[in-house]
């Protein structure tokens, strides 16, 4: 079957030792905002780069800092790449830029640039600019990570941004990054207290939209599960993964979570469910006062503010603290 699993996680000293061991079961990697926070703030892999870019502004620290790392896990997975199995990695644009159409499409290209391997796709939040940016990026031949898609009507703007762009250029490989995990954060409480079953919005949401993107046929495009790591303990590591696995899809997830479906996964096929199952779900949900329109806009609302916060908290960093 053709199933991919993504790694969504980058850290320097990782990428020169356990990343080498987990190419070919892993056949990509993402980063964010919030990964690269961590990797940066709490390793001492970045010290000596750092030590070099005195001079620079917290920003061009940073970008110096990602460029590297995802260079290297480019250069990593160019192999795969060259023999048509993915070998993709992804870097994010500043999220501070999700309402800067040109801002977004200069940046998208300055880190091309700097990273000059055919292997990168450029992330961009699904917000009215984002898939103005997108469409550009597509017509010019630019991979794009459409990131913090939620909802259905993001998945199918975003569609149809990438479907105009693909009539100008048809070099693109794409993928829609569907988030999954946070749904359940936020409304397994109230499900549970009404006896409605639980950790089910976020992949019933995820299988609605993997059926819109597989009817569209959009050349080189594909639904990318992300937000797939577990944030409750009830639930196995292995949890979103073993229930999206599917034809054409790919799964970007925590090691933890990929050591775990490894070990101790499900990886018969589960999607797709019936367009009238999702329905039926979707209805049951209505009837007990769930507003999956308002869910959608507070979780895509916080998905932006929490990557903004982690940007800005390592340009903060950068530019005070002289340990660093």
């Amino acid at each position: 079957m053709n199933y991919s699993l993504w790694l969504d996680f980058i850290e320097r000293d990782f990428l020169k030792t356990e990343f080498k061991q987990l190419l070919g079961t892993i056949t990509g990697a993402t980063s964010n905002p919030s990964i690269f926070k961590d990797a940066i703030l709490n390793s001492n892999a970045y010290k000596e780069q750092l030590s070099q870019l005195k001079n620079l502004s917290p920003k061009e620290k940073y970008e110096a800092l990602a460029v590297e790392d995802i260079k290297t896990a480019a250069k990593l997975l160019l192999p795969l790449f060259e023999k048509g199995k993915y070998g993709f990695v992804s870097i994010e644009v500043d999220p501070r830029l999700k309402d800067d159409v040109d801002g977004t499409i200069n940046e998208a290209k300055r880190l091309l640039s700097k990273i000059d391997l055919p292997n990168v796709m450029i992330k961009i939040p699904v917000t009215p600019a984002g898939c103005e940016a997108i469409e550009e990026l597509v017509a010019q031949g630019v991979n794009v990570n459409a990131t913090l898609i939620f909802s259905p009507h993001q998945a199918s703007e975003c569609l149809d941004a990438m479907e105009r762009g693909f009539k100008k250029n048809k070099n693109s490989n794409c993928v829609l990054s569907v988030f999954v995990s946070r749904f359940d954060r936020k409304l397994d409480p109230y499900l549970k207290a009404q006896g409605l079953p639980t950790g089910k919005v976020g992949i019933m949401n995820a299988a609605k939209i993997y059926n819109m993107v597989r009817k569209r046929e959009l050349p080189n495009t594909k639904t990318l599960f992300a937000s797939t790591g577990v944030k409750d303990d009830s639930y196995p590591k292995h949890y979103y993964i073993s229930n999206l696995v599917a034809q054409d899809a790919i799964n970007t997830a925590p090691l933890e979570a990929i050591k775990s479906f490894l070990q101790e996964g499900d990886n018969r096929e589960k999607l797709p469910y019936s367009n009238e199952e999702i329905e039926e779900f979707f209805n049951r949900l209505k009837a007990h006062r769930i507003d999956m329109k308002k869910v959608y806009y507070e979780l895509l609302e916080e998905g932006l503010k929490a990557f903004i916060e982690a940007f800005e908290e390592i340009l903060k960093e950068l530019d005070e603290s002289i340990h660093l």
